[in-house]
């Protein structure tokens, strides 16, 4: 676990032109292969079951950042977790969520937990009960990845959930495949229509994001604002772009 660490990626909210939170991202530092991405080491520690023990370490850690970014003078501040698909499953998630918010201080408003739409699929009755226990914690839900997966509309309806997460490969190419652009400004308006936010993943350029704002997606991240920070440059950053949202 010492090889273990959170990076920090902010989210932009573009009615208020402000940081509204920050993503919480698990890195490996290898002692041999340097840094590794989740999706280098996450399916294997999932299989083996070395994931049980990375799932409540991650939320006290990153609950316990975010109310030290609010004590210093960003009280609005919320913090997103991802959810891997065991974590998902476990009996005692809601426990997991409700003791890590305990332990910190961090009110559940400001947590936002993050399921791929895949995930959240995979046993749709179990996910709507599992998201139903979470959310009467008062935390958010985002159904993150939205679009590569299958979920169906009958299913998006009932699942109590707040924000839909585009993925990246849907904005990388925005403004030059047709495809990609109808399929973004769809779920935007599908989104909306349900009262759900939209976030738009791996925004690069100030084209991508006129393209979105001109759609009203609610809120942003990539780097184009902002690369993914260790806790202290997240700090420094904070400080820097005034109070969140």
């Amino acid at each position: 676990r010492d090889e273990l660490e959170l990076y920090y990626q902010p989210l932009l909210d573009l009615g208020t032109g402000r940081v509204h939170g920050v993503e919480a991202l698990l890195r490996w530092r290898h002692p041999e292969r340097g840094i590794l991405l989740p999706s280098e080491f996450i399916p294997l520690a999932e299989v083996t079951g070395l994931i049980l023990p990375i799932g409540p370490w991650v939320l006290r850690t990153a609950c316990g950042w975010a109310r030290a970014w609010q004590e210093l003078g960003h009280p609005h501040l919320s913090i997103a977790i991802n959810l891997s698909a065991r974590q998902f499953q476990q009996p005692d998630l809601v426990a997991q969520v409700k003791r890590a918010l305990e332990e910190t201080g961090l009110a559940p408003r400001c947590l936002d937990l993050e399921i791929t739409e895949t995930n959240a699929m995979q046993n749709a009755e179990g996910t709507i009960h599992t998201l139903r226990e979470l959310k009467a914690l008062g935390v958010r839900i985002s159904i993150d990845d939205f679009g590569i997966g299958y979920s169906s509309l009958n299913y998006l309806k009932r699942l109590p959930i707040d924000t839909l997460k585009i993925d990246q490969s849907f904005v990388r190419d925005i403004t030059s495949d047709p495809d990609d652009a109808a399929i973004a400004t769809a779920v935007i308006a599908l989104a909306h229509t349900l009262k759900l936010r939209v976030v738009a993943e791996g925004v690069e350029t100030q084209e991508q994001l006129a393209f979105l704002a001109a759609r009203h997606c609610d809120r942003m991240q990539g780097y184009l604002f902002s690369r993914p920070l260790q806790s202290q440059e997240c700090g420094e950053f904070l400080s820097r772009t005034g109070r969140s949202a």
